[in-house]
């Protein structure tokens, strides 16, 4: 990879990871659902206009708008709401890495390979490492909501995968728009017209902030360059570099928030992101040393 494109996706690492202390300045003065549904609705307008329909069938689009913008976004914007650390929720919302592992087999018939066992089982033992943090920024609702937002976002890969589009960012655009009017009802259901007055009485500069920083460098410019070196480089060149994100999470939430990273935090970083790093390229390792081994004279 050219180093200016390595800078380039180290930087939208950086950003996707900011992006969950974004979103808890912007959760300080309006509702979690809200939130999120002014997000996609920024993200399909006015843009929709403009870019053409993807070429695959509605249920895809549909779906997927309403996984990704309702069971992800809507729910992890809760999970924050209801007192996990957005350092925390960058780290947990990686899993979704393994329940897309599987749903795969169970969809899919595709088989799990040991390694992926293995990362399952490191990934596992970081998450117990998170149940034990007592410092306040975790709590057992918040950490349910970002685990099932996990899954949702493991289903919403599944549709993706199902999609079979090659046009990621039309898709992306066009799937917004189905989020938004759910996402309003729900917290009408929810709250009434509370979080309704509190938008218009109690909107500020950070909430401004955090909604244009979720739609266009986060959702809209992040999306179109990862998916353009997606295009450009291996899957096995690009991909990993989203290891970075929860790294470039907490470090975002003990910026803006002070989060303090004790050890704790530091060794669920370690275990879910080697856990991660051994789903990726456990096999790999593995064939290129048994290779080596090989042609070493005995």
């Amino acid at each position: 990879m050219k180093a200016r494109h390595l800078l380039l996706a180290i930087a939208i690492t950086a950003i996707w990871g900011a992006n969950f202390s974004v979103i808890k300045l912007g959760l300080t003065s309006v509702d979690p659902f809200i939130l999120a549904g002014i997000r996609f609705t920024l993200c399909a307008l006015p843009a929709i206009f403009f870019i053409a329909k993807p070429d695959v069938p509605w249920r895809y689009i549909v779906g997927y708008g309403l996984v990704f913008g309702i069971g992800l976004w809507g729910v992890v914007n809760l999970g924050i709401q209801s007192g996990l650390s957005a350092g925390i929720a960058s780290l947990v919302l990686q899993f979704s890495a393994f329940f897309t592992i599987l749903l795969g087999s169970w969809l899919f018939k595709e088989s799990i390979s040991r390694f992926q066992y293995a990362g399952m089982g490191l990934a596992l033992c970081g998450l117990l490492s998170i149940v034990s943090i007592v410092d306040g920024t975790v709590t057992t609702a918040g950490l349910t909501l970002v685990l099932l937002g996990a899954v949702a976002w493991s289903a919403a890969n599944v549709i993706n995968k199902k999609a079979k589009t090659t046009q990621v960012f039309a898709f992306l655009v066009w799937s917004s728009a189905f989020s938004p009017i759910p996402l309003f009802a729900l917290d009408y259901a929810v709250n009434g017209s509370t979080g309704y007055s509190a938008l218009v009485n109690q909107l500020d500069y950070r909430a401004v902030l955090s909604i244009l920083f979720q739609v266009y460098p986060n959702t809209l410019f992040g999306y179109w360059v990862w998916n353009s070196l997606l295009k450009r480089y291996p899957v096995s060149t690009v991909a990993p570099l989203s290891l970075l994100v929860p790294v470039f999470g907490l470090f975002g939430s003990a910026m803006i928030f002070n989060e303090t990273l004790s050890l704790n935090k530091i060794a669920a970083v370690v275990l879910i992101v080697s856990g991660l790093g051994v789903r990726l390229y456990g096999q790999r390792v593995v064939s290129a040393l048994l290779k080596r081994t090989d042609r070493c004279p005995s």
